[in-house]
């Protein structure tokens, strides 16, 4: 059995979830799945049998600009793998970087990174305000980097 190809979809910035869900949303047999990575703007990508009935669908949806390349163009399973796997919070974030907590109890504070658990998604972070220096252990989607000493 060969490999059903993907086609992308070009769609309006900041609508492709909309776009994603109005396709996903359709009884097509033909469309396996349909996919909207956060770190792909203004595209969707779609698993189907064939162009024509991407085409056919993206007659009815809004905001769907329609196939790049015509639908010519079609992608592997290869190349759309590492939207697939989720990244891990904590990734870009090193030892000693300058961050800024942006939920929970401290939000608003500044800190610096004192120790970075990957296998929790977890930072222990030492605030720059405390009079004491308190470690204070948040998860990774709390923090935003200000400053990396590796930049």
């Amino acid at each position: 059995m060969s490999e059903v190809p993907i086609f992308a979809v070009k769609t309006t910035a900041r609508q492709e979830r909309t776009v994603a869900d109005m396709i996903a949303n359709r009884e097509e047999p033909e469309i396996h799945a349909v996919l909207a990575p956060d770190s792909l703007t203004s595209y969707v990508m779609v698993e189907a049998d064939n162009n024509a009935v991407i085409n056919r669908v993206l007659e009815e949806i809004p905001h769907a600009r329609g196939l790049v390349g015509d639908g010519a163009a079609t992608s592997g399973m290869a190349e759309v793998e590492h939207f697939l796997s989720p990244t891990p919070d904590v990734e870009g974030i090193a030892e000693g970087d300058i961050v800024e907590l942006v939920a929970g109890p401290f939000k608003g504070e500044k800190a610096r990174v004192q120790r970075i658990d990957e296998t929790k998604d977890q930072v222990t972070v030492e605030l720059y305000e405390a009079t004491v220096p308190i470690p204070v252990t948040v998860r990774g989607d709390q923090i935003r980097v200000l400053d990396s000493e590796e930049r």
